[in-house]
């Protein structure tokens, strides 16, 4: 994922990298200059050193604040690109993919791993400038004296092993903790629609507060408490090889060998002024190897999150004359079965201007046979056939349909209306479903979705109705409906959509209203046990051909 980051940004990333490489080269030069300075033999050869002194301090000025604002915006512009990188992958997937990989792996991808990634790119100036005065340092050491170089090798050699094993040891913390970020997210979601059982009941909120959320931040938060803590007791191993090798220098290196005062200047001028340089670098290297961390868990995301196959298609549905589903079956986990569930075979036929009521007891398997029908779903075996052609562009097909299930969203804005006067029909159907009171339609977007869960229904059926498909699917929309306007949709609504030419396909469990269908379709553990034409009031059973209300 880093990788592909940097390539996205090749050319920005090399010259913010060469602005780094530059500044940390000046910032050693510096100090080859004071070195130099408080060593000059007279005032000509220190006024000499002044003038280089300031072109290369505003060499390095100018080369650290460039280095700075490029990878700075290297960081904005990678998090930008991870979340559409992201996002389209998510959009790309098929439903069901995205079912079982679940929204809160996708949310804490979207939000805390790619902040994690972005901040990769604010550290690595860090971790340049930082690196090049340590190499630089050194170099200007083994020019001093190579004794006291090879000894600094030693140091950084043994100071390399033990932060290598320190970093084996917190990696492990921090994937812990990157996987436990996921499950957070999804105790994040519980902690605000749940809010109102939590309300409702002490025990349950504290039980989730404490056991639950709790447990997760806890988990989350020693870990990488963990992993963190083993970064910098390496750090602090680093430190005191530091000590260690400026008394090895002092005490047994330099001694009385010959030049030792200008060795000595120099070597107290470098201790100096690398001891900031080598704890910004002994800091950032661990914040670098949790974004590693991140990047890793995006990687795995977006890898389950693979892409369906096809093209969005951006056709307006058109109508059609017959829809059937020869053979359509379809598995999942039936978490009340404890077992595996099989839909059908299904056998059905849909006709333009045709009222169909899906009804059947819970876990009968009525919205998964609503979502394999609207293409949300793929089936195992059979086809579906559009106009007598089998449904080969899957996205293409979905473009038929305009459904309202009972975990529906409603976006803010009404992002796919076919018209122009887009409010003015908006805020008419408002009306006609007795919300104009409570909320409109302004600039394609409504004022307000703090509604109730049968207003947001309506509010979903504005849009059902501006989409303007010629297939509808219902599930369990009246069901928090008040009665008055339950009637009003089953004995106006729905009516009014047949007589439009449109196919509607309602899931009901309210049987006072089934007499109103032109087909009754029942349903139970996954098979259709009858298929009924209401309007000859002649049961079909399922042995039987299926109903063509178009023949």
């Amino acid at each position: 994922m880093l990788a592909y980051l940097i390539r996205q940004s090749r050319t920005v990333l090399i010259t913010a990298t060469v602005a780094s490489v530059i500044a940390g080269g000046c910032s050693v030069l510096l100090v080859t200059q004071i070195n130099a300075a408080l060593t000059a033999p007279d005032h000509a050869a220190r006024t000499a050193l002044a003038v280089r002194f300031a072109v290369i301090a505003v060499a390095a000025a100018l080369a650290h604040t460039v280095s700075s604002v490029l990878f700075e915006r290297l960081s904005i512009r990678a998090q930008a690109h991870l979340r559409r990188f992201i996002a389209d992958k998510t959009i790309a997937t098929s439903f069901r993919q995205l079912e079982e990989i679940g929204g809160p792996r996708v949310q804490s991808a979207l939000s805390e791993h790619s902040a994690s990634v972005a901040s990769f790119f604010v550290n690595v100036p860090v971790i340049l400038v930082n690196a090049i005065i340590v190499l630089g340092g050194l170099a200007y050491l083994a020019w001093l004296s190579w004794p006291v170089f090879l000894a600094a090798l030693v140091v950084i050699g043994l100071g390399s092993l033990g932060y290598h094993l320190a970093h084996l040891k917190a990696i492990r913390h921090l994937d812990v903790a990157a996987r436990e970020q996921d499950t957070l997210f999804d105790h994040f979601r519980s902690l605000i629609e749940g809010a109102k059982e939590l309300r409702l009941h002490a025990a349950k909120r504290a039980r989730f507060a404490d056991h639950v959320l709790g447990r997760s931040i806890d988990v989350v938060r020693s870990e990488r408490e963990r992993g963190m803590s083993v970064f910098l007791a390496a750090s602090g191993w680093g430190s005191f090889l530091i000590y260690a090798f400026i008394g090895l220098v002092l005490f047994v290196l330099v001694g009385d060998a010959p030049d030792s005062a200008r060795v000595m200047t120099g070597f107290a001028l470098i201790f100096i002024y690398l001891m900031a340089p080598l704890e910004g670098l002994l800091l950032s290297l661990p914040r670098a190897n949790l974004a590693r961390v991140s990047a890793r868990r995006i990687e795995a995301i977006t890898s389950a999150l693979a892409d369906a196959g096809e093209a969005a298609t951006a056709e307006s549905p058109r109508a059609f004359q017959r829809l059937a589903l020869h053979g359509v079956t379809h598995r999942y986990f039936h978490e009340g079965l404890d077992d595996l569930f099989t839909l059908g075979p299904v056998n059905l036929t849909f006709a333009p201007g045709q009222l169909v009521f899906l009804v059947g007891g819970n876990g009968s398997g009525k919205t998964t046979l609503a979502k394999l029908l609207v293409g949300l779903y793929e089936p195992e075996s059979g086809e579906i056939v559009l106009d007598g052609q089998p449904v080969e562009s899957r996205d293409r097909y979905r473009q038929t349909f305009s459904a309202i299930f009972s975990d529906f969203h409603l976006f803010d804005r009404l992002l796919d209306a076919a018209t122009g006067d887009l409010d003015e029909q908006g805020n008419r159907l408002l009306k006609k479903l007795q919300l104009h009171h409570k909320v409109q339609v302004q600039g394609g977007a409504f004022t307000t979705r703090a509604l109730s869960q049968g207003q947001r229904k309506r509010l979903a059926l504005v849009v059902a109705y501006l989409e303007d498909r010629p297939f509808l699917v219902f599930d369990e929309w009246a069901a928090d409906q008040d009665p008055l306007f339950k009637d009003v949709f089953y004995r106006e609504l729905l009516p009014e959509l047949k007589a439009l030419g449109k196919t509607v396909l309602v899931i009901s469990h309210d049987d006072r209203y089934f007499d109103l269908a032109d087909t009754l379709i029942r349903m139970e553990s996954g098979q259709i046990v009858a298929v009924e034409d209401c309007t000859a009031h002649a049961p079909r059973q399922r042995d039987e051909a299926p109903l063509d209300v178009a023949s």
